[in-house]
């Protein structure tokens, strides 16, 4: 495979990286083999560095000068902190773009909420983690905050493509019953409620605990 320019190499690297974090190829707890990597794909360790350097700033990987670099695994402490951040810049653009939402949009949501029970019963749960991506995009793509949306979009990265997580249908059927109540919540004109959803329930920890910490193999001193 061979790859040139430096800014184009580092971003192949770096998508190549990505796809192995998210497949499970690269493990978390582990070490990334450099130089295996740079012969499969035909590169110097200059792209190689910036692809790791770009990980470690979105913290998937962590890197010890002369030892190697790890591949971060997740924590109880990491993924509460991460819901709690998620919650609140989610609620934060529900609640002051709220006015933006439209018949239009509640509909889409609507279309895609149906399409992920579709997704969910059929455990196609590829397409169910772009629908899902989707159905949040409807009301997040209101917002100009560039900077809320970059941050947010690396938690959920990190939260569910790390390695892309195992879904578990009793819990999805509850989050689906949870966009149906903030879709409701939008046509009746409940801006309060519809916060509440998302940051209350939604992407609170405390809320959806039992079945967090079985899907990501928790237990309380992790």
């Amino acid at each position: 495979m061979r790859m040139e320019g430096n800014r184009t190499l580092r971003e192949k690297v770096y998508r190549y990286l990505r796809r192995e974090l998210a497949n499970g190829n690269l493990a978390p707890g582990s070490y990334i083999d450099q130089n295996e990597i740079c012969e499969r794909l035909n590169i110097s360790r200059a792209p190689m560095r910036d692809a790791l350097i770009q990980l470690e700033a979105e913290r998937f990987v962590r890197i010890f000068p002369r030892r190697g670099v790890l591949i971060r695994k997740l924590t109880l402490k990491e993924i509460r902190s991460s819901y709690q951040i998620a919650g609140a810049l989610e609620s934060s653009v529900v609640s002051c773009e709220f006015e933006k939402l439209t018949p239009a949009h509640v509909r889409e949501m609507e279309r895609l909420n149906e399409k992920l029970r579709v997704d969910l019963e059929s455990e196609n749960y590829d397409a169910y983690y772009e629908n899902n991506l989707a159905f949040h995009r409807v009301y997040m793509e209101l917002s100009d905050n560039d900077h809320l949306k970059n941050i947010l979009t690396l938690i959920i990265q990190r939260l569910y493509d790390f390695p892309r997580m195992q879904y578990n249908k009793p819990w999805e059927r509850i989050n689906l019953h949870e966009h149906r109540r903030f879709t409701d919540a939008i046509r009746a004109g409940n801006r309060e409620a519809a916060v509440s959803i998302i940051r209350n329930e939604h992407w609170s920890f405390d809320h959806h605990r039992e079945y967090l910490m079985a899907v990501y193999g928790l237990n309380e001193g992790s």
